[in-house]
């Protein structure tokens, strides 16, 4: 175990060195929060990658490719077609270039669709950081299995990922996700090749598991486990499509990168890398998957197959001291993937305290100096809340698409229209955000249950939540009068 102690040690270290080297380069807010507005094309393919596939498609992903096979890719093909759609949107963000979500929501509606941002993305984004915690403490088990449980692994985890970033903010951040990024790419690409070659070859891998498997929609059932007849498979793959799609195309922490950008040039050229990079990585992640089911279809790994790309790494690689230090490599990579994304998505609604309530609100005159102080301060009490969420989560796929589905179904739509329907208004844009939130919390609960027609309450949240908030969106649009002018010309409509 010795080699991947010192992998990992290697890792934290590297990340602390890379953060400190940022730490004076942070004089002001916008130094702190995007980076000054100065990364280029390179910085920000690896920073949108790194923070967009982390425990969801390590762990929750992985998990459905695990049991289910390549079916599992249409969690994965939800970013890809909203990346499609992003390579527009990116030039016009960046030409906005404020801090935040919210800010845009002010601007393009009213401060009360700024507040009900805020409130959507901190419940989003902390649960989304939750996960990260609960697979990092996974990792840090399968490795000191003797030594530290997966609740404490969370708690070690937690401390790193809330120092890490409160150091320096977005540059941080972004600049780690480069080494970061380089690291686990090229880790992922080269374990596939090895691992199938260790079942036994593609022809192996393909006899030993159910035709199903190698399907389009294949066997994939609800995330609760309900087995689905093949009639409902379709509307089970869309569950796993649009939370993924629909939160890309709304996602702060991708706007923070593209604010960030140093020009509109810079953010368009990033989103062909970060759209090529997914396609390859999401990719990878389930075919590796599925070779682990192959390998390791019982034991430990049988039981949490959230675990299994950690789990080849640790067992998958031996026979030589080349082959264990690779899979110390892998190993060490996908923790590094998940703590990359635990900062990202901690950072970004610590920025909505600070810009969207501190300063807007609280403290309109602040320094500089006062700013950063709360800023690393709103990032330790949220690392705090997210900590306490991860404690209860049983499943990251099922804790994932929830909190993808309250981005999706409350931010999403009013931030497209923000940008591509003219006619949307300030009164339609609160209706849709507090509404997609508010169903989306509800649906799920006992209550709820118990007072639904039974065929609507085994569905997911994703369609009622995003059925409703569009309705609002458009209805009220079309009864309330028109934006001005001036709301429209920030964003290219006038």
């Amino acid at each position: 175990m010795n080699v991947y102690v010192i992998v990992l040690a290697a890792i934290v270290l590297t990340l602390l060195t890379v953060s400190l080297t940022r730490l004076n380069k942070v004089k002001t807010k916008a130094d702190y929060l995007v980076a000054g507005r100065t990364l280029p094309t390179y910085v920000l393919v690896f920073t949108l990658l790194c923070s967009w596939i982390g425990s969801g498609s390590l762990l929750g992903g992985a998990e459905n490719a695990y049991r289910h096979g390549f079916a599992a890719l249409w969690q994965g093909g939800g970013g890809w077609a909203g990346l499609l759609l992003i390579y527009f949107i990116a030039p016009r963000a960046r030409k906005f270039a404020q801090f935040t979500i919210p800010d845009l929501l002010e601007a393009r509606y009213n401060q009360t669709a700024r507040v009900l941002g805020v409130i959507a993305v901190l419940f989003t984004y902390t649960a989304i950081t939750s996960y990260q915690f609960v697979g990092g403490g996974d990792i840090l088990h399968l490795i000191f299995p003797a030594y530290i449980s997966p609740t404490f692994g969370q708690f070690i985890i937690a401390v790193f990922v809330i120092f890490f970033t409160a150091i320096a903010g977005m540059s941080s951040v972004a600049y780690m996700d480069v080494a970061i990024g380089v690291i686990a790419t090229a880790a992922l690409l080269i374990a596939f090749p090895l691992l199938t070659h260790r079942a036994g070859g593609w022809a192996a891998v393909h006899a030993a598991l159910p035709s199903t498997h190698f399907q389009f929609l294949g066997d994939i059932p609800f995330f609760n486990g309900r087995v689905l007849p093949s009639g409902e498979r379709v509307s089970s793959a869309l569950e796993l499509f649009l939370p993924t799609c629909l939160l890309l195309l709304g996602n702060q922490s991708m706007y923070q990168k593209f604010f960030s950008a140093k020009s509109e040039k810079a953010a368009t050229q990033a989103v062909v890398g970060w759209l090529a990079g997914t396609l390859v990585l999401e990719t990878v992640i389930v075919a590796i998957a599925v070779v682990g089911s192959v390998l390791y279809p019982t034991g430990e790994v049988a039981a949490a197959p959230r675990e299994i790309l950690a789990y080849c790494g640790l067992h998958g690689f031996t026979g030589s001291r080349a082959l264990s230090l690779f899979g110390a490599l892998l190993v060490g990579a996908i923790f590094a993937k998940i703590v990359s994304t635990a900062n990202n998505y901690l950072f970004s609604p610590a920025t909505n305290l600070v810009n969207d309530i501190f300063v807007r609100y609280v403290s309109p005159d602040a320094s500089n100096k006062r700013v950063l102080i709360v800023s690393r301060l709103m990032v330790v009490l949220l690392g705090i809340w997210a900590l306490y969420q991860s404690v209860s989560i049983t499943s990251v796929l099922a804790k994932s698409l929830y909190a993808y589905t309250i981005y999706a179904a409350s931010l999403t739509p009013v931030i497209l229209a923000a940008f591509f329907w003219k006619r949307a208004t300030a009164a339609a844009a609160v209706a849709s955000i507090a509404t997609g939130t508010v169903v989306t919390v509800c649906w799920d609960t006992a209550f709820m249950r118990s007072h639904l027609p039974p065929t609507l309450a085994a569905a997911d949240a994703i369609f009622p939540a995003l059925f409703a908030s569009l309705l609002c969106l458009f209805a009220v649009s079309l009864f309330t009068a028109a934006p001005s002018a001036s709301q429209l010309e920030p964003f290219g409509e006038a």
